[in-house]
């Protein structure tokens, strides 16, 4: 039809390459800037786990968390052991306040990789589940 736009001209691997560094360079101080440098990704590589993880986290830092939810969800099950992926999912449901939701995220990440951040979130969702029982 002619009123639809032409499809977005396909970038060289050079320019995706630049177009996701530019986006990880901008992801927390300028989150929909750096979802706008994705789009040409998200539109040409959407299976690509690592682009599904910068969006999710780009859409978290700008707090459009069911988009969030969704690319991070997206990553798990693209790649089941990305701890990263479930711990920023686990941070979005806490946010959503799906507590159950979240508390299983960060059970998993933090088995998978038992850095501090990812304890300390655990202990927050795990405080908050228990205190949500005893309501």
């Amino acid at each position: 039809m002619a009123d639809e736009a032409p499809p977005p001209q396909a970038l060289s691997g050079g320019e995706r390459l630049a177009a996701f560094r530019r986006a990880e360079e901008l992801v927390r101080r300028r989150p929909l800037e750096a979802l706008k440098t994705l789009r040409p990704l998200l539109d040409s590589d959407a299976d690509k786990p690592s682009v599904q993880l910068l969006a999710g986290r780009a859409y978290f830092h700008s707090a459009q968390l069911n988009r969030a939810e969704r690319a991070l969800s997206r990553v798990v099950e693209l790649d089941p052991s990305d701890h990263y992926a479930r711990f920023v999912l686990g941070r979005t449901l806490q946010r959503l306040g799906r507590w159950a939701e979240a508390l299983a995220q960060l059970r998993m990440a933090t088995a998978m990789n038992p850095i501090p951040e990812y304890q300390d979130a655990l202990g927050q969702v795990s405080a908050r589940v228990a205190l949500n029982r005893e309501d």
